[in-house]
């Protein structure tokens, strides 16, 4: 059996999906991400607005109602709950990949894994231990993503590298540390252009949405490569004047924010 909650809830049956209630589906999701609960948290988190007695009762109810179904994949042991062994989880999945990357480093297998989790922890569910998970795989994700990245530029690997550090964009585009491995992937493999650009997408982004300026720590990436042009004319050293690429980059754009330690 399979029990997919990424995306939403499936549970499927030798690949056959089995039609469960959705009051059922809220106990067998749970089950699934609090391996080994009692029964006395489940109820808590299940009917949380409800005296403990009657949650507990409850409960009992839905338990029943589940062991009658032909394909039920949660056992009950004394006072704990759990899903039945033979059933796989997606969500193991994805922890599992992230716990390879955290540990391995090796960059070469890193791409088959790159697009798990991609999809939201049960879309359209709004209880207080779902909004929890779903936010903690979340940044599970996006940190995989962006060890995946690094790994593939500390090997010289920029496109593998740029494909992982977009996929972490994507998934948060408001996140400046995706954004800032644009930035160096482009500038170790020697694209000023595209460096540039990177920046001026993520800080137009950032303005508008949050009227904020890019870190210093971000804006420090480019400043040897703007020094030439940062310059008043005046004291720009003989003979280093800014290549049309990077005239043309800054035609009609703000100003870069200041960098410390730089006029």
């Amino acid at each position: 059996m399979q029990l997919l909650l990424l995306d939403g809830f499936n549970l499927l049956h030798d690949g056959v999906p089995v039609v469960v209630p959705r009051g059922l589906q809220r106990i067998i999701a749970l089950v699934g991400l609090r391996p080994g609960a009692t029964r006395a948290h489940l109820a808590g988190l299940l009917w949380p607005d409800t005296p403990e007695e009657r949650a507990m009762s409850s409960l009992r109810t839905a338990l029943w109602r589940l062991r009658q179904e032909g394909s039920c994949p949660v056992l009950t042991a004394g006072d704990t709950v759990r899903l039945d062994p033979q059933v796989r989880l997606d969500i193991d999945e994805l922890v599992c990949a992230a716990d390879r990357v955290r540990d391995d480093g090796d960059p070469r297998w890193a791409t088959k894994i790159r697009g798990a989790g991609r999809h939201d922890l049960l879309p359209g569910w709004y209880d207080e231990w779902v909004l929890l998970e779903r936010e903690r795989l979340r940044q599970l994700r996006l940190h995989m993503l962006e060890e995946i990245a690094r790994s593939h530029l500390r090997a010289g690997q920029h496109g593998d590298a740029l494909q992982a550090a977009l996929e972490a964009v994507r998934a948060e585009p408001l996140r400046e540390t995706p954004h800032r491995l644009v930035v160096e992937i482009h500038l170790d493999e020697g694209n000023a252009y595209e460096a540039l650009q990177a920046f001026y997408v993520y800080r137009d982004l950032l303005l508008r949405e949050l009227q904020l300026e890019p870190s210093e720590t971000m804006c420090a990436l480019l400043s040897d490569l703007l020094a030439p042009i940062s310059r008043p004319p005046g004291s720009r050293p003989s003979g280093m004047r800014p290549s049309p690429a990077q005239t043309g980059a800054y035609r009609n754009r703000p100003a870069l924010p200041a960098v410390p330690g730089r006029p």
